[in-house]
């Protein structure tokens, strides 16, 4: 467990002030579902069910939620619906645990003594440039040795941005001219970090799906020249989405997922909107871990997403 291993009250206040817009949204709408009712029924369920497909939790999803509260009403023989909540919380946190998203402590890295690398992918315009920034200031607070790789060369713009960035964390910034070919730019960052001895590299990409073959054939070969420094590399394969996009974050996991082999996500933008819930979908229809979750505009504010904490502060 790293330094920031604890879920201290700052994190807890800093959680539920990024989830208000959609602890509002979802507040509502379920009180509308209780109002008058004693029980949990079936008008209870099929209005349940308006609300989380309406909260960006997906079709799919909701009928899983609703399916097991069905069977929990059917074993306790009674539920209360002013205890709605908490059968929300209960049942969303253990489905989340049965879909690989455990809790992880914060930003901590295997003891290796190779560079742990990440290569973030995602489309333009979800936050990708300032997740990499955040989560190069977050290694760097918990004691690790950070190095950046500007592989996104296609557009001045992502390599301006990230050596921005990459100042503001003091973090070393591997580049190349715009145009020049991304691989290149990602053997030379990893190959660096090796020299230098760095504990973590974050390679950014280039986001662009408008031709699957292409991001397919270039995520590859960056995937082949990292390997000839570092045969493990990537350790991990990071997809960020814009949480505020609801159900166009569901189509681009679903394309990324199809493109390479992505081993975690990191939804971004969650303050800025009410469909916080797409977390809990994207998480339960893709089996891959959220593994980091964006809740404000500060340096600080990206967190390890925790799902039991999350639950809790969605429906609390």
């Amino acid at each position: 467990m790293g330094i920031f291993g604890s879920f201290t009250k700052s994190k807890k206040d800093s959680l539920d002030q990024g989830l208000q817009k959609t602890k509002e949204s979802v507040f509502k709408k379920l009180g509308r579902v209780i109002i008058g009712k004693s029980k949990v029924d079936d008008e209870v369920l099929d209005n349940l069910e308006e609300v989380l497909i309406s909260s960006d939790v997906g079709v799919e999803t909701t009928l899983k939620i609703i399916e097991r509260i069905e069977n929990r009403a059917s074993r306790d023989k009674y539920l209360n619906a002013s205890e709605l909540n908490t059968i929300l919380k209960e049942e969303i946190a253990e489905l989340l645990e049965e879909n690989n998203s455990a809790d992880v402590a914060d930003f901590d890295l295997p003891e290796s003594g190779i560079p742990y690398v990440i290569m973030v992918v995602g489309v333009n315009g979800v936050g990708k440039t300032t997740t990499i920034g955040k989560l190069a200031y977050q290694f760097k607070q918990a004691g690790k040795k950070v190095i950046i790789g500007a592989a996104d060369t296609f557009r001045a713009a992502a390599i301006d941005q990230l050596e921005i960035w990459a100042q503001r964390v003091d973090v070393p910034i591997i580049k190349q001219k715009m145009g020049s070919d991304p691989a290149s730019v990602a053997y030379d960052t990893v190959a660096s970090a090796k020299a230098q001895g760095a504990d973590v590299v974050i390679i950014d990409t280039a986001g662009r799906l408008h031709n699957k073959i292409n991001l397919m054939n270039e995520l590859s070969k960056i995937k082949t020249v990292m390997q000839k420094v570092i045969p493990t590399a990537p350790n991990e394969v990071l997809l960020v989405l814009d949480g505020s996009t609801g159900q166009n974050a569901f189509e681009q996991a679903k394309q990324f997922t199809k493109a390479t082999e992505v081993t975690a996500l990191a939804l971004t933008k969650l303050d800025g909107t009410a469909k916080g819930g797409v977390v809990i979908g994207i998480s339960d229809q893709f089996k891959i871990p959220v593994k980091y979750i964006g809740i404000g505009e500060k340096i600080e504010d990206l967190q390890i997403f925790r799902r039991k904490e999350f639950v809790e502060s969605l429906f609390s």
